[in-house]
């Protein structure tokens, strides 16, 4: 880990909470809020937030899959969306959450016109610009503990209590 945490301390807590106060609660609060408020379908969701978590490399992230009522992507879910350009485990929306993560994660300045025509063609005006912010949070925060090693520790705040 590349930041000192105080003997005793949680890292995720110490970081995110009690390091820069004035920061770190309210990304805290952002990046909890794309798992609480999404609309994004459950595969379309994984399909980005995993392709996000490999391209960042972060453990955790790639380690965690969203539950949901109960349910959660098939075993075997990552491998597939390494291999989102010619799985036959993805419908459309699926493929084009990956498709977009990589794309937005890497080659932002290429989201051509036709990309957009395939992704209006499924995807709603209010659907895109929620998962272009879970996007976001999760390049933000997952390249974070990454970097600062905090993804070996790292566990959500709501799922704290279950350490």
């Amino acid at each position: 880990m590349i930041i000192d945490i105080p003997e005793g301390a949680d890292p995720i807590v110490h970081v995110w909470g009690s390091m820069v106060p004035g920061i770190g609660p309210a990304a805290a609060a952002f990046a909890q809020s794309v798992y609480e408020h999404t609309t994004l379908g459950l595969r379309e969701f994984e399909a980005a937030r995993l392709r996000i978590a490999q391209l960042n490399g972060c453990l955790f992230c790639q380690d965690w899959r969203t539950e949901r009522d109960g349910v959660k992507v098939e075993d075997g879910f990552d491998d597939a969306v390494k291999g989102w350009r010619t799985t036959q485990a993805f419908d459309e929306r699926t493929r084009l959450a990956a498709e977009y993560a990589e794309r937005y994660a890497l080659d932002h300045h290429g989201l051509d016109d036709g990309f957009w025509t395939r992704m209006k063609t499924h995807y709603s005006d209010r659907e895109i610009v929620e998962l272009s912010m879970c996007l976001g949070s999760w390049i933000a925060f997952g390249r974070l503990n990454r970097v600062l090693g905090l993804d070996t520790a790292c566990v959500l705040p709501s799922h704290l209590s279950r350490r």
